[in-house]
């Protein structure tokens, strides 16, 4: 059988590729190298009751994949290191049918104007590769109005005075505020910045026929028990219930198949759970396996320009700033994060000093993310045995008193950082490994100097007794830059593919398809260009229905700016 299209991975971009596609009357195949917690594949497409609120599972017992030891991955910050600093976790999102969407907590905000032509608002950067994108956020708006209905985001309109315009309202009114997020935002509040309530993907109230979120606090780094959660799991029933959608679990890509010209994709070639392989006949190749899988599959078929593929490696340089509180916050329950600011991405009069006091045309940080500490675990892990090991669960510093400001930084795009394929180390596959060769530029790090202080004015605010703050990954020559913790522990992992109109400087089109192999196309965050200071997946979702629209031949879509 020849399907129409055989998209590679099951995440938010394979997930809203399949649902478009198939709407359209495709046949699709979706293969996932992983194993299927998510959702039963035979109708009505249920919940398979494989999630619970269990730390262990989850957080140290690889539930959702990859096992690091399985599958590692390298790392080092610059090609002086040699081969590699660290072996194994390095930003492992899960590797199961859903994706990184799976254990996501689903902030879902846009970007804003001046993110699609970052190069055109503020200028360039020495040492930075900053570029415009082939899309601006007019053409953008309606596909975010497309990708909010279908995952299902709560939020409240005219409360970011930062927001770009938006033709529509939020599919559903913003959920439950968690108590620590009250603090902090009054606080932040009377200090001048401006936090709003996070557009979130987890339903409010009963949304395409899943129920509303209980708070139950295993959000971020666990799946919805009871499927509030509607990234990915949204896209993906759409898919299957319209009959033309299959998924095969524990299916590893290992080769895209071209055809004698060298010029179309006629397939894939992929290794099943026994490790047999098989070959699938497409007429159309999606790739979505993620920022750092789909280069790495690239570089293995030596696809794409080889100048650009696996460049321009994008994190989120995160800022942490804690606080710690006399009274109990109850931070580990809740969605996770439930506000967020947006005041580091606007630079003010304070920033912009900082910017020249470093030599620097601006700084821009990120969304603030108004959070708390873990979970008992989590923190259990951390604290000292014995009989003073019980009386700090008790007290709980770390858990129920102790509140989180995340700034999601802008990570400036560099040449020097890439994904490419470690020359030693294989997985178990026998394939080399991908490797990540990251350092941050100096405005990350002057954004984060800038920024820190003034977040731990607000947690001082806001009651805290103590504060301090640190960075992922850390600052060189501070106390947290010691082996293991090198690597950025940021989830949000772009580029390395890039998007662009010359094939000379970029891998993908405008309209995410491979420069020179046109029926080959890619709907993951691979593409950007930029990082922003945003969290991606709302975007990623927005440019797969645009991208996947286009493939099948469908309109594009339009929306009406509202008058000023």
């Amino acid at each position: 059988m020849t399907f129409d299209a055989v998209i590679v991975g099951t995440g938010p971009a394979g997930a809203t590729a399949a649902e478009v596609l198939t709407g359209a009357g495709w046949s699709v195949l979706m293969l996932e190298k992983g194993r299927n917690h998510l959702l039963s594949l035979d109708p009505p497409f249920g919940p398979l009751g494989h999630i619970s609120n269990d730390e262990l599972k989850f957080m140290r017992r690889h539930f959702l994949g990859p096992d690091p030891w399985l599958e590692p991955r390298a790392f080092r910050r610059t090609e002086e290191d040699g081969d590699r600093l660290e072996t194994g976790d390095v930003n492992n999102l899960p590797s199961t049918v859903g994706g990184g969407g799976f254990h996501a907590d689903a902030k879902l905000p846009r970007f804003r104007e001046d993110d699609f032509k970052p190069l055109s608002a503020s200028g360039p950067v020495e040492g930075a590769d900053i570029v415009d994108w082939p899309v601006d956020y007019d053409e953008m708006e309606p596909y975010y109005a497309a990708a909010e209905r279908v995952v299902g985001v709560a939020g409240e309109v005219g409360t970011n005075p930062f927001a770009s315009w938006r033709a529509d309202p939020y599919p559903m009114p913003p959920g439950a505020d968690m108590y620590c997020a009250r603090l902090t935002t009054t606080a932040a509040t009377e200090l001048g910045f401006h936090p709003y309530r996070a557009p979130t993907g987890v339903n409010s109230v009963e949304y395409d026929g899943r129920p509303a979120c209980n708070n139950c606090g295993f959000c971020g780094y666990f799946g919805c028990p009871i499927d509030a959660k509607g990234d990915p799991v949204a896209p993906l029933r759409h898919a299957l219930r319209t009959g033309n959608c299959e998924i095969r679990e524990e299916s590893v890509v290992t080769d895209v198949l071209l055809d004698a010209t060298g010029k179309q994709a006629r397939g894939v070639r992929y290794l099943d759970r026994n490790l047999e392989a098989h070959e699938v006949s497409a007429r159309h190749v999606v790739l979505a396996g993620g920022a750092f899988e789909t280069p790495r599959l690239l570089l293995r078929n030596e696809l794409g320009n080889p100048d650009v593929v696996g460049r321009f490696l994008q994190f989120h340089f995160q800022t942490y700033v804690l606080g710690m509180f006399a009274e109990r916050l109850h931070g580990h329950r809740g969605r996770s994060v439930t506000h967020l600011m947006d005041d580091p991405i606007v630079a003010d009069s304070a920033a912009r000093d900082a910017a020249r006091g470093a030599g620097l045309p601006f700084i821009r940080g990120g969304i603030v993310e108004h959070g708390a500490g873990g979970h008992p675990i989590l923190e259990g892990v951390h604290l000292p045995h014995g009989e003073l090991h019980s009386q700090l669960m008790m007290q709980s510093m770390t858990r129920d008193r102790m509140a989180v400001l995340t700034m999601q930084g802008e990570d400036l795009p560099q040449a020097t950082n890439r994904i490419d394929l470690d020359p030693h180390v294989r997985d178990v596959y026998g394939m080399p490994v991908g490797r990540a060769t990251y350092a941050p530029h100096r405005h990350e790090i002057a954004c984060a100097q800038h920024w820190a202080p003034r977040l731990e004015a607000v947690m001082r605010a806001a009651g805290a007794r103590n504060t301090f703050w640190t960075t992922s990954p850390p600052i060189v020559g501070s106390m947290a830059d010691r082996p293991g913790a090198r690597t950025p522990i940021s989830r949000h992992i772009m580029g390395g593919a890039r998007m662009g109109d010359d094939p000379a400087t970029s891998v993908f089109d405008r309209w995410q398809r491979l420069h020179g192999v046109e029926n080959v196309i890619c709907t993951d965050s691979s593409v950007f260009p930029t990082s922003t200071g945003y969290g991606p997946t709302l975007t990623i979702v927005a440019l797969a229905i645009r991208a996947s629209r286009a493939l099948a031949g469908l309109d594009p879509l339009r929306s009406t700016r509202p008058p000023p």
